[in-house]
């Protein structure tokens, strides 16, 4: 009750107060202060973010919905705004790179969306090409005996036709998995031999698009704005969230062996552990959670 009142009290009175305080003291405007006193990044520019956004003036309100090809006009007009001249390059190129950040991660969203909400079609011969190619990318010392084969739960899918597990994510859960197939072989064809095993195996795949939904509401609900500012100095892109699945992974196959679960059973119950220690990892506003390019074998 009370830190919800003290918020309300600040967003709508003190914030105002503090700033023309701070703005007669340095004669400086917020945003000017924010690019004096941060590096370019996740700090900055969720700095950025916050005080365009809390902002009375519609103008700058407004800049943080603007998509790409408005940002140059946007830059300029706040400017304009807060009587900054235009020929001061330094917080032009500054408030330019936040603005794309900003704008880049809500049409990075949009497009994971479009592509989650894509269901997989058997009769649409360019996701049968990317399914056959996420099995010869693991498994390429065995052809598939036929396209519906119980040979598809080697590498981790429920059932003799695989289309059906991608219900919750559509073709985003299969672009991940032959992503992280085709950039990260080596990684890819560990992991997958890793959850053979005899005693803490799990089903790679059914895993793999698990963590596409760990990995797209965690980009749904905001969290992954550190780690895509810090990564991306312009507008991240749709390979960007490619490479954040394919840490996690990476990473999740580590944590389980680590954990040494009783059964796959309590699957949901280290799924959630997992979920909130990354989580806790994008709280650092200095976090980037990629792992590196490796060549093909």
């Amino acid at each position: 009750m009370f830190v919800s009142l003290w918020g309300f009290l600040y967003s709508n009175y003190f914030r105002f107060w503090l700033k023309w305080i701070l703005r007669l003291l340095t004669r400086k405007c917020e945003l000017q202060r924010i690019f004096d006193g941060s590096k370019e990044g996740a700090r900055r520019t969720l700095s950025v973010e916050h005080s365009l956004d809390s902002s009375k003036n519609k103008v700058l309100r407004n800049a943080v919905h603007v998509n790409k090809a408005e940002v140059e006009k946007c830059v300029r007009n706040v400017m304009k705004e807060k009587k900054i001249e235009q020929k001061n390059t330094g917080f032009k190129t500054n408030l330019h790179i936040c603005l794309l950040q900003i704008s880049g991660y809500k049409k990075l969203y949009l497009n994971v969306e479009s592509l989650r909400k894509v269901p997989y079609d058997s009769d649409n011969e360019e996701h049968e090409e990317q399914l056959i190619e996420l099995w010869n990318l693991l498994m390429p010392h065995e052809n598939l005996k036929a396209r519906i084969t119980k040979q598809w739960c080697d590498i981790g899918f429920q059932g003799d036709d695989p289309k059906t597990d991608f219900r919750g994510m559509g073709m985003l859960g299969l672009v991940n998995l032959v992503y992280f197939s085709k950039h990260y072989t080596n990684e890819a064809r560990q992991v997958l031999s890793h959850s053979n095993h005899p005693k803490l195996g799990y089903s790679y795949a059914i895993v793999g698009i698990n963590l596409t939904e760990m990995a797209y509401s965690l980009l749904k609900n905001g969290a992954l704005k550190s780690h895509l500012y810090n990564m991306v100095s312009g507008l991240p892109q749709m390979e960007h969230f490619h490479q954040f699945y394919c840490y996690l992974v990476s990473e999740f196959d580590k944590f389980w062996f680590e954990e040494e679960p009783e059964s796959i059973m309590h699957f949901n119950q280290y799924r959630e552990k997992f979920h909130e220690k990354i989580k806790g990892l994008l709280l650092d506003y200095d976090v980037i959670l990629t792992l590196k390019d490796t060549k093909k074998p």
